[in-house]
């Protein structure tokens, strides 16, 4: 997740540019997302990995269902069949579907929004509101990014693992090269039900992938997919994609959304929002071992402690940065990771931690990646290949570094 504080777009939020809602129970129209699917880059990208035969075996099992509950049956299957594919493709089994490297985290990509298609245009045989039909569209979604499938079995000899939970996102900025894969993705596929040795034994880590639109974290995606979830883990590090060249181990997090567009051309610039706002802090703090993953060894880039943040201070009216983190009484307006949704999924986590009282016992924070930059003479999206072999190798270290952070982070704790 880029940082967008230097871009951010103020102004009141702005509607979705999908189109007209649809009348009650026909199919809905597409989304912004979804329009992009017949681009001439993401269908190369889903034949090349051979992930093109998910959303049509998606319509065909659809076009059998003859009610809902079996309708909803079909959806987390294909879902869960989805993630669980992308996973073992990127971990080395069975067989790749195409010469696309097996550590791209596009083909999950681009394959849920031709599922998520089929489903907002598909004609059922029975009578399917809107609110059944988004929450169809809901099971898939959380399915098929590995949100319900996190799960920490004991180890062969009875004694506990250690519990490690990783969060990745979505490629971004898709109008700008519409090529873009994202490392924290990438990672979270490549590290999902992989144990780690630690100072302390094994460790487990489980992964999930979020989307990067502003509503699905406004309707409160993190916060249900964690919140059962963190009392039984050890660590989490939610993961983005960051600046150029660098890792950042982001110490602070602000409640601010910066207004810039989503994967959705939608626009948020307000106070996050957050049930129970009369107690929502300002900032939220990282509980990760920040000293020692920054003095560690960990691979090819540098990885630095981000203590900067952007307010207002306290009975001010101008926002202004402090490379120190924040003042007493200031309003947030870009915490270390930006204003984007990389700050906000590292506030949610962070806050949903504090709030379940576990700040003290819980380290947890948020890591931001290097942006994964295509080779020498790739670089223009018009004219430029879909892959090549430093992009690729950049993707690689980056997921093997952040596994050495991760590694650092659990022998700290």
């Amino acid at each position: 997740m880029a940082l967008c504080a230097g871009l951010a777009v103020p102004g009141p939020a702005t509607a979705s540019s999908s189109g007209p809602a649809a009348p009650e129970g026909a199919s809905a129209a597409l989304t912004v997302e979804e329009r992009r699917l017949d681009r001439a880059v993401p269908q190369e990208i889903l034949r090349r990995s051979g992930f093109d035969r998910a959303a049509p075996e998606l319509e065909r099992a659809l076009a059998g269902a003859r009610s809902y509950e079996q309708a909803e049956r079909i959806v987390v299957r294909a879902g869960s069949r989805l993630w669980t594919r992308a996973v073992d493709r990127a971990q080395g089994r069975g067989p790749a579907g195409g010469d696309l490297s097996r550590d791209d985290d596009r083909p999950l990509y681009w394959a849920r929004l031709g599922m998520t298609r089929e489903v907002r245009q598909w004609t059922p045989g029975f009578a399917l509101s809107d609110v059944r039909r988004a929450a169809l569209l809901g099971r898939l979604e959380q399915a098929s990014r590995g949100q319900d499938a996190i799960r920490y079995p004991r180890s062969a000899d009875g004694k506990g693992l250690k519990r490690i939970l990783v969060t990745g996102f979505d490629p971004f900025t898709l109008d700008r090269d519409i090529r873009i894969s994202n490392p924290s993705g990438a990672t979270a596929l490549a590290l999902d039900g992989t144990v780690i040795r630690t100072a302390d034994g094994p460790a487990r880590i489980e992964t999930a992938v979020f989307p990067v639109r502003w509503q699905d974290f406004a309707d409160g995606t993190v916060e249900r997919t964690l919140r059962g979830r963190l009392p039984r883990v050890d660590l989490f590090a939610t993961v983005s994609q960051g600046r150029v060249g660098r890792f950042d181990i982001e110490r602070t997090n602000g409640a601010w959304r910066g207004g810039f567009p989503d994967n959705d051309d939608v626009a948020r610039t307000e106070t996050v929002p957050v049930t129970d706002p009369a107690t929502q802090p300002q900032w939220t703090s990282t509980t990760l071992p920040y000293a020692d993953i920054v003095a560690a060894a960990t691979g090819r880039f540098p990885v630095y402690d981000n203590t900067s943040v952007t307010e207002i201070p306290a009975g001010g009216t101008t926002a202004v940065v402090r490379p120190e983190g924040p003042t007493a009484g200031s309003t947030a307006r870009a915490g270390g990771g930006g204003n984007y949704l990389s700050n906000e999924i590292a506030y949610r986590a962070t806050l949903l931690r504090d709030r379940l009282g576990l700040h003290d016992t819980l380290p947890g924070g948020h890591v931001h990646t290097p942006v994964l930059q295509f080779g020498t003479g790739n670089t223009d999206p018009a004219t430029g290949t879909v892959t090549d072999p430093e992009f690729v190798r950049n993707r690689l270290d980056i997921i093997a570094q952040v596994r050495a952070v991760v590694r650092v982070a659990a022998d700290a704790s």
